[in-house]
Parts: structure tokens; sequence; C-alpha cells
């Protein structure tokens, strides 16, 4: 992993909070974008922890730098301190996996950190809201499918769905009474036909298209409850 802040203060304390578990290791640090850019050529880690507000080449730029070089398999966990809408929009767009706000908890980083690291994608708590609330609030109608959607089948526009309201395979897969492993074809399958990038990209398309239309995020019921429900 890399870390990429502007202050050594705060790159030391996020080193020692990634890592205190002993399952992550800090490769490099870097002060300014352009470095940042370098040592992920360099160090090619699985993760570039950056401050969005990193000097030089600005933290955007320097993301995007990092995920058109093909020969950089490192992927990005941007960390900002308002978590503002154009911050959230141009960091999706950037190619960042991961987007955290400097009042996250030491566990959410950690968390956020080994999300990215499996290929996984993660907003911080709250972001998911403002997502919703300023993405084409209102543009599908009941029964009417976005055209770009239409190459979906039902069941996966229902997985785009779920997953545009934040949540996990296995939660997505208590909710359909399906297997987790039925839950990654189908997320796989709309990657492959929608040609987005990756999760992240796919809950970008799936509020631009007003698959999904309501805010609230409630919890997913458990498997085991979901099993009772349906009798043995």
């Amino acid at each position: 992993m890399v870390i990429a802040e502007a202050h050594r203060l705060i790159c030391a304390g996020l080193r020692l909070l990634i890592e205190c578990e002993g399952d992550m290791l800090v490769v490099g640090e870097a002060m300014r974008g352009e470095n940042a850019v370098a040592q992920a050529q360099r160090l090619r880690p699985d993760v570039v922890v950056m401050d969005v507000g990193l000097p030089g080449i600005d933290a955007l730029r320097a993301t995007r730098l990092i995920f058109d070089d093909a020969t950089v398999h490192g992927r990005v966990l941007l960390i900002s301190t308002s978590g503002s809408e154009p911050d959230l929009f141009a960091a999706l767009r950037a190619g960042a996996h991961g987007l955290l706000l400097r009042s996250s908890t030491p566990e959410e980083l950690r968390r956020a950190a080994r999300t990215v690291a499996a290929g996984g994608a993660l907003l911080a708590p709250g972001l998911m809201p403002r997502l919703a609330a300023n993405l084409v609030p209102g543009r599908s109608r009941p029964g009417v499918v976005a055209p770009e959607l239409e190459v979906l089948t039902g069941r996966e526009r229902e997985v785009v769905a779920l997953v545009g309201h934040g949540f996990s395979n296995a939660e997505i897969a208590a909710r359909l009474a399906v297997s987790p492993a039925t839950v990654k074809t189908h997320v796989g399958g709309a990657i492959a036909k929608l040609a987005t990038r990756d999760r992240a990209a796919l809950v970008t398309l799936a509020h631009e298209t007003g698959l999904v239309v309501s805010a609230p995020r409630a919890a997913a019921p458990t498997a085991p409850d979901r099993r009772r429900r349906r009798g043995p």
C-alpha cells in the first residue's frame, strides 16, 4: 500500500492505523500528486490511499493517471475533508474505487482498504444518500426501463438496483434468497453488458438511469431469517 498525504504527522498516523493489525503493509509514502503516481508505477501497490487535497498534480488527475496506466494494477482510495457532491462525482469518474471522509473511524479506514484491495468498491457511510439525492431524480417511471439497461435481464436489473443502494453481495443474496456466488455472477454480467469499469461505476449508473429511486438504506435480512420465513 502507498499513502499519499502532504502532512507527515497525518501520514504517520495513517500508516500506524493501517499496519496495526498485521495484514496490511505500507510500502511507500508520497507528499505530492506526481510522487503518488510515480510510487504507484514503481512499487505496484494493491491500494493507493490518497488525500483529495494533495499538492502538485491534484489527486483526481493523479487517480486518473494511475487508473489509465495498464502497468499499474493498484486501486485508489481517496480521503476527502468534506465529501461534497463535486468531490464524490469527480472521484468516481476519475477511477477511484473508494472514498472516505477524514471523519471516518480507524476501523472504517481499515475496512475500506481491505475492500478496495480485494477488488471491491466502498463509499463512506452517509455518502450514498448524497449520491442518490443528486443524480437525476425521478428519471425512471414504473414499468419503464432506461435504454441503457435494456441489455440486462430483469434479475440483473434487480441486482444492480441493490448494488446502487450500497448492499454487499452477501446482503443482496439474503434479500433475494440466492447464493452470494449467484449474485457475484449477476454483478459481473451487468458490468460486462453495460461496459462499466467496476462496481463503483455500476453504482453511479444505477442512480443516473433512475434505477435507484429511494435514498434510505434499510438493513438487509440475514440469510437464516430468510430461510425461516421460507420454511424448512
